[in-house]
């Protein structure tokens, strides 16, 4: 039994070599027990990167049996995720939605409505009442922008308003 020339594999030829030696077998072994699914090249690169983070730990004769077992645990802690996430996607269309079709269908109505009474303020009514209602400006920051007074800004928000409300009785 020779002697063993390294105690560790912290040198970056070393652990290159390693890495060239098993990284296609170990690829293959998580393709073949795993499938293409959970990401087998994923999951190589991963055990390598705990095989160097672990390195001054690990000698050159067990860097195999590291990499393969944390592969493989790596894989089964990621099948065990996966099973979780499908058995919420089960369950989360039940609980999401608790609105009848009738409420669904009244609501897509009235986003119609609201719609089409947008598109028949004036373009002036409806830029200031955007910028109020939507992105949240004030009047003075509104009148700023548009270069206008503040008492102008009020006048075309509030017309919005009424021609909104005669349009959509609901408001």
């Amino acid at each position: 039994m020779g002697k063993q020339l390294h105690e560790n594999i912290c040198e970056e030829h070393l652990f290159s070599s390693i890495f060239n030696k098993y990284s296609k077998d170990l690829h293959n072994f998580l393709y073949y027990k795993f499938g293409d699914l959970l990401n087998p090249k994923d999951k190589v690169q991963e055990a390598f990167i705990k095989l160097w983070e672990n390195c001054a730990k690990i000698t050159p004769n067990k860097a195999k049996s590291f990499v393969f077992t944390t592969a493989n645990n790596l894989m089964l802690n990621e099948a065990a995720h996966q099973k979780v996430v499908l058995k919420h996607q089960k369950t989360k269309p039940k609980m999401s939605t608790n609105e009848s079709p009738e409420f669904l269908m009244q609501q897509a109505e009235y986003n119609d409505k609201l719609q089409k009474a947008l598109s028949n303020l004036t373009e002036a009514q409806r830029e200031a009442f955007m910028m109020n209602r939507v992105e949240g400006k004030r009047f003075k920051e509104i009148a700023e922008l548009l270069d206008i007074s503040t008492k102008a800004v009020e006048k075309r928000i509030y017309g919005a308003l009424e021609k909104l409300r005669q349009d959509i009785k609901e408001l």
